[in-house]
């Protein structure tokens, strides 16, 4: 019998309830909050509510708790704790089983095994797994997938139980099982901190509270040794790849409620044991996770090996220049001209301009060049849009870094590895990377490891946007260290001078207050005070206005705010709508999850990069991963196979209902969210929010994501302040001091 133990109030006189499951008429998946229909045990129907993830009808439940009345529900069981068992008699099995709790079992399927194995159905699914392929119909393999399907539900059930206890979602249970496999829950008892770990991603107190229910001290060197690694990765999340020493001794003192001593003597076994990295430059004594320090070093060393290692080819710069100016029928500027020699004559060349400013003209001079030259190129990006727009402006195939890569989940840990490496290179003797801003010092790492030690490297990006979400500064470090051969575009051609796009966004990046009130061409202002009034117009523009005056259909419409919270944040705005473009229909099938409602023809984006997600396309071609950032449509829900179909701009994955926390609606996108990519038109909804997110740097990258229009919604006062808010958000990293000091500066 598996127990879920909760305090209660000994001074009330607890009522116990048992019975068995009929229904779930809800769940919540990421708390496991649950209203079930039981039968007690006069055969009675009731109502129970209460904690029991992943209920399934026929389960047998022991319920602790009180009888009430609700105001609408009526006379049910509130549940404090429960005891829970698998199903035992015949009918309860096939009730179990006939609900679809084992993928690959029907109800006429659930029939036949409790009809040939009686009260043993579950134990023979278990333990002899090959009998039931004594069952017509049943071969030798579906009898295995059928098994394993069945254990791997046992575990994770026994896994989310366990987390329950301690107020842990169950999400988590599922990331577990997914690395650890039957492991998982003997790891966790022994390792609570398992949880905190970078591809489960639970916060450093659900970890404790499980400790603490496990009876583990909160000065056991285990518990302070992950402390440290979670204040690290935890802020890695805020940019930084390094926290100076008397900073992660105070952060990670107040993360664990402990003394600096109990914490300092730990911190100095993981140094003695290369657990934790320290360096010392500009007085700075900078602790490290060993990964992010040879990251950041490595990739600091390869740079300067690029730069001070030119290309032998030698080339008639002029004449190539002059030859490229003819076959694209242009003259080309002296900027661009600067990036043509550049690219001839080093082998790393980075190149950064805002819109209108000539780059996607200079990265295809660049190609024909390499072109001629006979240099095999490829073309990446950091983001699926981003990837496909490259492909678009240039004419050649470019794929994301990570596809590039060949990114996949380590098999020895939780982290990120990739096939592509120093072992395995890419094919290429060129390589142009394209919205660098967003690249992070992982990334850019791998890259490097990945590109061959003769190849040429070209990274183009706008330096004013906003920095990558992952650690490190790269793109701004490396033009900002003066030794890697640079060009900054600032001359606006003239086909792009009448954008007020354009213009606005580069007054905005010079600290300039547009006329926001001049409402022509592509860039418009509602002026609305209120945030309900906001939120009321952007669904209008979405729903109604924009499709029927300036025929742009909702899907070629993003919606972006600085926030994710309030009124004006993309979590109420993906709510509204949802509704007003993705109503609820009958032939529209949902699948909910928390509060969420998942409903075929919603906007989604994935939310964290799943490595086991497997899709596929129209042509047949298939692979593995789909990554933060990637949007797409719910195609399909299948209650069956327990299953959602997401297109992915015709790479259509499939996703197990259990992996629906990884997905979010994306009619409204944080402005972050929307780095790397282009929409038609964007619709930028303004309102009160913190001063860390109303910034110059948020409103300019929010401002060039818009290709053709631009409506911004809201106040103008908050444009202003965004403006005029340049606080920067400092990241400690030194690969601008690295790269600097391997080129002997």
């Amino acid at each position: 019998m598996e127990h879920v133990v909760q305090e209660v109030n000994q001074e009330e006189e607890i009522e116990v309830l048992s019975c068995t499951v009929q229904n779930v008429i809800f769940c919540n998946e990421e708390n496991g909050y649950a209203v079930l229909s039981v039968t007690d045990t006069d055969g009675t129907e009731q109502k129970m509510t209460g904690t029991f993830p992943y209920a399934w009808p026929g389960e047998s439940i022991t319920a602790y708790g009180h009888w009430v009345i609700h105001g609408s529900y009526g006379r049910q069981f509130e549940a404090e704790s429960s005891e829970r068992s698998t199903p035992e008699d015949e009918r309860s099995i096939f009730s179990y089983l006939a609900s679809g709790a084992v993928k690959g079992i029907g109800p006429v399927l659930a029939g036949q095994i409790v009809e040939r194995f009686g009260s043993r159905a579950l134990r023979v699914l278990e333990e002899e797994p090959c009998r039931l392929a004594e069952i017509r119909g049943i071969s030798l393999s579906k009898a295995e997938k059928i098994t394993e399907e069945y254990r791997r539900q046992v575990s994770l059930k026994k896994l989310v139980l366990l987390l329950s206890a301690s107020g842990i979602a169950p999400e988590y249970a599922v990331r577990l099982y997914r690395f650890f496999g039957e492991n998982a829950l003997e790891l966790l008892k022994d390792n609570p901190y398992l949880l905190t770990a970078s591809g489960i991603g639970a916060p450093f107190g659900a970890a404790d509270r499980l400790a603490e229910d496990l009876g583990i001290e909160d000065t056991n060197p285990n518990r302070i040794r992950a402390g440290v690694r979670f204040v690290l990765r935890h802020n890695e999340n805020n940019g930084h790849c390094f926290i100076p020493y008397e900073k992660l001794c105070a952060a990670a003192a107040e993360q664990l409620r402990l003394d600096r001593e109990d914490i300092t003597s730990v911190m100095d076994d993981m140094t003695e044991q290369g657990d934790l990295i320290h360096d010392f430059f500009s007085g700075v004594d900078a602790c490290y996770l060993p990964d992010m320090f040879r990251a950041e070093k490595e990739t600091a060393e390869r740079i300067a090996a690029m730069v001070q290692k030119l290309p032998s080819q030698t080339v008639d710069l002029e004449g190539l220049i002059t030859e490229c100016e003819k076959e694209q029928g242009m003259h080309f500027a002296e900027q661009q001209k600067q990036i043509l020699r550049f690219a001839l004559q080093n082998r790393i060349v980075a190149v950064t301009g805002g819109p209108g400013t000539g780059k996607t003209t200079s990265l295809r001079a660049v190609l024909k060049l390499y072109e001629r030259l006979g240099l095999r190129t490829l073309l990446a990006a950091p983001t699926g849009r981003a990837a496909k727009r490259m492909t678009e402006l240039t004419g050649m195939e470019a794929a994301t870094i990570h596809r590039l890569l060949g990114a996949k989940l380590s098999e020895t840990s939780l982290d990120l590895a990739f096939t592509k490496n120093s072992d395995d290179p890419l094919q290429c003797d060129a390589l142009i990377v394209d919205e660098c801003s967003m690249v992070d010092i992982r990334l850019m790492h791998a890259l490097l490891q990945a590109l061959p030690l003769s190849a040429r490297l070209m990274l183009v990006g706008d330096a004013a946007q906003l920095p990558a979400v992952g650690p490190g500064d790269v793109f701004s470090a490396i033009l900002r260290s003066e030794v890697v051969p640079s060009v900054q575009l600032t001359e606006i051609f003239r086909q792009q001078e009448t954008s007020r796009i354009v213009r606005n966004a580069h007054m905005i990046n010079r600290g300039e207050h547009p006329n926001l009130s001049e409402n022509t061409g592509d860039f418009f202002r509602l002026q609305r005070l209120q945030a309900g009034s906001v939120a009321e117009t952007v669904v209008e523009l979405c729903s109604t206005r924009l499709p029927q005056k300036m025929h742009i259909p909702a899907s070629e419409i993003q919606v972006l705010s600085p926030t994710r919270k309030g009124e004006c944040g993309t979590g109420e705005l993906n709510r509204l709508l949802q509704a007003a473009l993705n109503p609820p229909a009958p032939e529209k099938k949902e699948r909910q999850v928390g509060e969420e409602i998942f409903r075929v023809g919603d906007r989604l984006i994935q939310t964290r990069n799943d490595y086991n997600v497997l899709w596929e396309c129209a042509d047949g071609s298939n692979g593995l991963g789909v990554f933060n950032g990637d949007i797409g449509i719910l195609k399909e829900i299948n209650p069956e196979d327990q299953t959602v179909t997401v297109d992915f701009d015709g790479r259509e994955a499939k996703y197990d209902f259990e992996s629906l926390n990884d997905l979010e609606h994306a009619w409204a996108l944080t402005v972050h969210k929307s780095q790397g990519c282009e929409y038609r038109a964007v619709i930028l909804a303004l309102s009160d929010s913190s001063r860390r997110l109303l910034t110059r740097t948020v409103l300019y990258t929010a401002v060039t994501r818009a290709r053709e229009l631009l409506i911004m919604v809201g106040n103008e006062n908050i444009a202003f302040r965004m403006i005029d808010n340049i606080t920067p958000s400092r990241r400690y990293n030194a690969l601008r001091i690295r790269i600097r000091e391997a080129c002997g500066k």
